[in-house]
């Protein structure tokens, strides 16, 4: 049973940092294909940051690029995403999600459908 635990996020100041943890159980990280989303209350889940473990590959969306950095930690099984440069515009609830299976290569689709497992989700709240 794959299970996934997002923790980290917090309320920052605009300009701050967090950094978000994914640990996967169930499921490992030396070749997966995992990511991040956010979702603001009354908008719909938005792709943030993605990679395929074994070749680093990693996709960002323009509106994160340069500010946020997705990475692993094989050893301890944990996905984290660091957020750096907080805007307002990045509050939402931030879910780790993976593939269980993936065709033609991890990035090439990057939308919530495309993953089966996903956490509970951690709070960012950045004020201006």
């Amino acid at each position: 049973q794959v299970q996934l635990v997002e923790s980290g996020g917090g309320s920052v100041q605009a300009g701050g940092s967090l950094r978000l943890s994914c640990v996967a159980s169930g499921y490992a990280l030396s070749t997966a294909c995992m990511g991040w989303f956010r979702q603001a209350p009354g908008k719909e889940r938005e792709e943030v940051a993605f990679t395929y473990t074994r070749g680093g590959s990693t996709y960002y969306a323009d509106s994160v690029k340069g500010r946020f950095t997705i990475s692993q930690d094989n050893a301890k099984n944990t996905l984290y995403l660091q957020m750096n440069s907080l805007k307002p515009e990045d509050t939402a609830m931030y879910y780790c999600a993976a593939k269980s299976f993936w065709y033609g290569g991890c990035l090439t689709d990057t939308a919530p459908p495309a993953f089966a497992y996903w956490g509970q989700g951690t709070q960012v709240t950045v004020s201006s």
